[in-house]
């Protein structure tokens, strides 16, 4: 049985259907008036492409929540075309186009712990962990007096990922990386 749920009690985190699309709430906006019925302004990210856009409801108008499925994965390889993850206690394997992960390949090594999101037995994409630590491949030395003011220079990690690292981590460091903004954090 579906759960329906008023637009008003939606919240960030939420998941529901809007017109055949699955949708989650990134925000939420009441606007209500002496002179109008109640108007709630969602912004939501299309769980299929990933498309963010901005939905106008009264405030009386129900939605059918979904609710989703994550499971434990490990990443495999990487085939040419597909990322291969498998269930660590099935053994399942499943392929995900990478033209879908572009952003996530470049946190993913051999034997990374991802939660992969499911809508029924769809894939709807995976979740990396907030912090990955990462072998730094290649990076100039620093350079004696170029210390002022938080000096950063550019580094590629095992990946091929290109970040901004401070001066003194050379090649073959393990560094901490948020996978949220793809920043330098720490030493690992």
């Amino acid at each position: 049985m579906a759960d329906i749920k008023s637009v008003g009690d939606l919240g960030p985190g939420r998941n529901f259907i809007y017109k055949n699309e699955l949708l989650s709430v990134l925000d939420i906006q009441h606007n209500k008036t002496a002179m109008r019925q109640m108007i709630v302004k969602i912004k939501c990210k299309n769980l299929r492409t990933g498309s963010i856009s901005d939905i106008s409801f009264n405030g009386d108008d129900k939605v059918e929540l979904i609710f989703l499925d994550k499971r434990d994965m490990i990443y495999l390889y990487d085939d040419g075309t597909d990322l291969v993850f498998m269930n660590q206690e099935t053994y399942d394997q499943v392929s995900i186009s990478k033209q879908r992960l572009t952003w996530e390949s470049n946190f993913l090594t051999s034997n990374s712990v991802v939660k992969i999101t499911y809508y029924n037995d769809e894939i709807m994409g995976i979740e990396l962990p907030v912090k990955v630590t990462l072998e730094v491949v290649e990076t100039d030395d620093a350079v004696k007096g170029d210390t002022v003011n938080k000096a950063m220079k550019d580094a590629i990690l095992e990946t091929g990922y290109k970040l901004k690292v401070p001066m003194f981590v050379k090649n073959g460091t393990k560094i901490i990386v948020r996978t949220d903004t793809g920043e330098y954090d720490s030493r690992a």
